[in-house]
């Protein structure tokens, strides 16, 4: 099945730049004058300034101990860095509504898409899909630490679509309550954090200051879990002879500093275009997961095999690669293509189905990609695998069958130590 380790240091990178600009926000705070402090030296073509690259390099190093902390040792940690945005978010909800006054909501709310509004909506949604994409297809890398399934599923179920609609709409009102205030959208929290300070006195520094710092252990707690962990897990996985988590998640950290991240969020319309084509291309990675998972395998995983053994496994397929999940993936991903690169470059016309193609690429994606992943599992079988699913008892008896073997066998190593 197909790994999102190709993808893991862009996402990384973009991410830990912008947790680089929210340590922008506290050093700002501190030093108002620091772009004259720190004289810039990079050409207008980077998108950035020293200071601006500093602050990143600075977030960088906050990152890598906690990079080094065990993955279950990780709880409190997200725990802390959860709770930390929700009461920034929530302050500052209150904040921007009651200082609000008589320029009321700006057009952010109150403004028509026009015919093409529909959509507009659908893309969107499809670019916050593309936003959590890599969280969407690494999530498994995490859930396998839950106590039971159930609470892996509740926390997906409830807890991501709960948060992800509270802050989506914490967001809008925000932007549409500062709109008319400083005379433009600030979507970004540390721009409008650097905007109440230059528009504040000492209280706004404080206050700006807090809820950088604030803003950076959040960004930390998502980054390293979600991207450097996650590619490290992937790459461990995929050269285990060389590799473990910790060496894998530092390549990742380091390969996200060549991905260029300050170009990736230069501007808007660029920062946009990056997370939609993790949509483009990670979506029918995902399709092939939940197609393998549900459709080819029936639920039925043999988990001695994934860990190949001296005999390779039902898993090796042909010389190491399940050939299915690549051609798959290829059909899932072109047909978005050209409405992509006519996103990137307007001077490329392209039919106006191919641009509605794109504007749901994700969901595209990952149909067309289950599907024909489980069309070629069908036509071309692999016998390994189509004779475990048909003499494998059910998905719940085979779970409680080697949770019944991991038991024992734990009983039998505690007994022998």
């Amino acid at each position: 099945m197909p790994t999102a380790a190709n993808s893991q240091p862009t996402v990384d990178g973009v991410q830990a730049w912008i947790g680089g600009e929210c340590i922008y926000v506290c050093l700002q705070a501190i030093w108002p004058s620091m772009e004259t402090r720190i004289p810039n030296h990079m050409p207008p073509s980077t998108g950035m300034t020293t200071a601006q690259f500093v602050a990143y390099l600075v977030f960088m190093a906050l990152s890598v101990p906690v990079v080094y902390i065990r993955p279950h040792k990780l709880q409190i940690f997200l725990y802390i860095s959860a709770a930390t945005i929700v009461l920034l978010e929530i302050v500052l909800l209150i904040w921007a509504l009651v200082t609000m006054g008589d320029s009321g909501f700006g057009g952010t709310i109150s403004h028509s898409g026009g015919d093409n509004s529909g959509w507009n909506i659908a893309f969107g949604i499809v670019t916050t899909m593309g936003a959590t994409a890599a969280g969407i297809l690494n999530q498994n890398d995490y859930s396998r630490f839950a106590r039971s399934p159930r609470d892996a599923i509740l926390g997906q179920l409830v807890g991501f679509p709960v948060y992800s609609i509270f802050c989506a709409t914490v967001g809008i009102l925000v932007t549409a309550a500062t709109q008319n205030r400083y005379g433009q959208t600030l979507w970004k929290l540390p721009t409008l954090l650097s905007a109440i300070m230059d528009h504040g006195g000492a209280r706004s520094r404080a206050a700006g200051f807090f809820g950088g710092a604030a803003l950076s252990l959040s960004q930390m707690g998502l980054n390293v879990p979600a991207n450097a962990l996650a590619g490290g897990f992937d790459l461990a996985a995929t050269f285990p002879k060389y590799i473990n988590l910790r060496r894998g998640a530092s390549i990742t950290v380091l390969a996200s500093i060549a991905c260029n991240p300050w170009k990736l969020v230069h501007t808007a319309t660029t920062f946009l275009a990056v997370l939609s084509s993790y949509s483009v291309f990670i979506g029918p990675m995902v399709g092939s997961m939940v197609s393998a998972y549900l459709v080819v395998m029936q639920r039925k995983i043999k988990v001695e095999d994934l860990f190949p053994p001296a005999d390779r496994g039902i898993y090796w397929y042909s010389y190491g690669v399940n050939w299915r999940a690549p051609v798959a993936w290829l059909c899932g991903t072109l047909p978005s293509l050209p409405g992509f690169v006519a996103h990137l470059d307007p001077r490329v016309a392209v039919p106006v189905g191919f641009t509605r193609v794109y504007y749901i690429c994700f969901l595209t994606g990952t149909a067309i990609s289950a599907v024909v992943y489980a069309a070629l599992h069908y036509v071309f079988p692999a016998a390994a695998v189509r004779s475990f699913v048909a003499t494998a008892p059910s998905p719940g008896t085979l779970m409680r069958e080697y949770r019944a073997r991991w038991e024992e066998e734990s009983a039998d190593e505690m007994g022998t130590k």
